[in-house]
């Protein structure tokens, strides 16, 4: 892809403010999408997002956000409040890892590590760790628990697939939970270790399935469900606890 060719293709964003029913103001992310095909409304850590295509015109948005404004109201409501504070060891005594809460056993050492224990997190802290530090080193941990959980499954994949992704990349995303690049380096989002299994799995499925087909017709859903037939409870869970588990990573940076 040239430079021009990724300027023309790169999301442009706005904000703009929609009064609700309750006569509050909120505001709006507006973002412009050459590869968006229909206007997209989600509620997400980052606040309202309103996904359209280039060629749609402000009046149809508008439009579209006044009819959904009671929808929108309804899923504000619906946000609980979130422990948003960083990690902090004289606080925190359990871990959020694949669903459930696992208790921590502390204790010290050489060196600052997170280990997958019997009962628990087992995390060893040298006597000069900083907090940072140790959200650092729990980042990590998430991260090899991540890329063991995707060693595991892709076995079970690969052999129906054209090819496998050029590369596995996990980070922190705001919005999406994976994305396929042009060239087929594949991106995830590392919260979803802090999730139950079922949904990391299924987004790992979602994504390779663009290396078959790259838009979301018919025939990429039936390659999806061919392969992952729960894959609406897992796309609905996502949608109730997403939020949640996104804000919890961010605890960690």
């Amino acid at each position: 892809m040239s430079w021009l060719q990724f300027l023309e293709t790169k999301p442009v964003e706005e904000q703009r403010s929609l009064v609700l029913r309750s006569g509050e103001s909120v505001p709006v992310r507006w973002v412009r999408d050459a590869r968006a095909r229909r206007l997209r409304l989600i509620v997400g850590e980052k606040g309202i997002r309103l996904t359209l295509p280039r060629s749609a015109s402000i009046k149809l948005a508008e439009q579209f956000l006044f009819e959904h404004r009671d929808w929108l109201q309804t899923q504000l409501a619906k946000q609980p409040v979130r422990d948003t504070r960083p990690f902090a060891r004289d606080i925190d005594s359990r871990l959020l890892l694949r669903g459930e809460h696992l208790p921590i056993i502390w204790s010290e050492g050489r060196y600052t590590r997170a280990e997958l224990g019997e009962h628990g997190v087992d995390i060893v802290l040298s006597a000069k760790a900083t907090d940072k530090q140790l959200r650092a080193t729990l980042r990590d941990f998430y991260s090899q628990q991540a890329r063991a959980d995707i060693g595991r499954w892709l076995p079970k994949y690969l052999p129906q697939l054209p090819r496998a992704p050029l590369s596995f990349k996990l980070r922190a995303l705001s919005s999406l939970w994976g994305s396929l690049a042009p060239n087929d380096a594949l991106s995830l989002d590392l919260a979803l270790v802090l999730g139950r299994p079922s949904a990391f799995e299924y987004v790992l499925v979602h994504e390779l399935c663009h290396l078959i087909h790259r838009d979301h017709s018919r025939r990429f859903w039936k390659e999806v469900e061919a392969r992952f037939p729960d894959w609406r409870d897992e796309r609905d869970y996502l949608h109730g606890e997403g939020l949640g588990i996104k804000t919890e990573l961010r605890r960690f940076s």
